[in-house]
């Protein structure tokens, strides 16, 4: 009976731009079953692997950090990490499964005090993850924090959202909306809003004012909706400010 209902979520299809496709290989991108499948199919596949046979044959310490098909391994040794590296395809395609091309790489993230720059890049890199760019830079006591600000990727792509939200209902009352937009708002900054990302999430603020004024400015050929009209419409019909929701506080890396 379980194995029929997660035969039919795999089947069901993907909608997307108002057509349905559906992918021969792998978990519908986005569909709710998703996750689920990949914390049941990876725990063995990459958790138990790596705590029981890789661990133990590595010189220095490392851990692994995962949240359904996204991870990220950390290393004290270089050459554990590409030890690793070498071999992560060979156990994935061992279950049918392929590493991201563009997502899987080396990333070398030693603190910046500690970095001997080697090639062009003069610093440690960055790297992303749930949606976060993690960089290092210095918390107010000076020490060295890593750090995390909304990736650009998912900004883009959160702004284009809610532009394809307001063109399909530019012509829906002023209110309904606002009311729209401000949920819009509020679940961005319930995820996005946490410690050091205030000006990620300013951004989008802004943005999401700036192209709901364009697609009011577009109801119809008479419309016009200049930034001072804007301005007093937001009076009326406010939304809510960006704000920090969740208090995070970074670490500081040992001296």
């Amino acid at each position: 009976m379980l194995l029929r209902l997660v035969g039919k979520w795999l089947n069901a299809g993907v909608l997307e731009a108002g057509s349905v496709s559906y992918p021969e290989t792998g978990t519908p991108q986005g569909g709710v079953i998703s996750p689920l499948l990949a914390n049941i199919f990876l725990h063995d596949v990459l958790d138990v692997w790596f705590d029981r046979e890789v661990k133990p044959r590595l010189a220095g310490k490392a851990a692994l950090f995962r949240y359904a098909d996204d991870a990220v391994f950390l290393f004290a040794n270089e050459t554990d990490a590409r030890r690793v590296m070498s071999v992560l395809p060979k156990r994935f395609g061992k279950y049918g499964l392929e590493l991201h091309p563009d997502k899987t790489r080396l990333v070398d993230f030693r603190r910046p005090d500690r970095f001997a720059p080697t090639g062009a890049g003069g610093g440690p890199g960055t790297f992303d993850l749930l949606g976060f760019t993690h960089y290092w830079s210095k918390a107010r006591s000076g020490k060295w924090v890593v750090k995390r600000r909304t990736a650009k990727d998912r900004f883009r792509r959160a702004i284009q959202r809610v532009g394809e939200w307001c063109r399909k209902h530019r012509h829906d009352e002023v209110r309904a909306q606002q009311k729209a937009l401000e949920q819009k708002l509020r679940g961005h900054f319930g995820y996005f809003g946490i410690t050091g990302n205030f000006e990620a999430i300013a951004r989008f603020f802004r943005a999401t004012t700036e192209v709901w004024r364009k697609w009011l400015n577009r109801r119809s050929q008479r419309a016009s909706m200049p930034w001072p009209k804007m301005q007093r419409l937001l009076e009326r019909y406010p939304l809510p400010r960006p704000r920090i929701m969740r208090p995070f506080l970074p670490r500081a890396a040992s001296p």
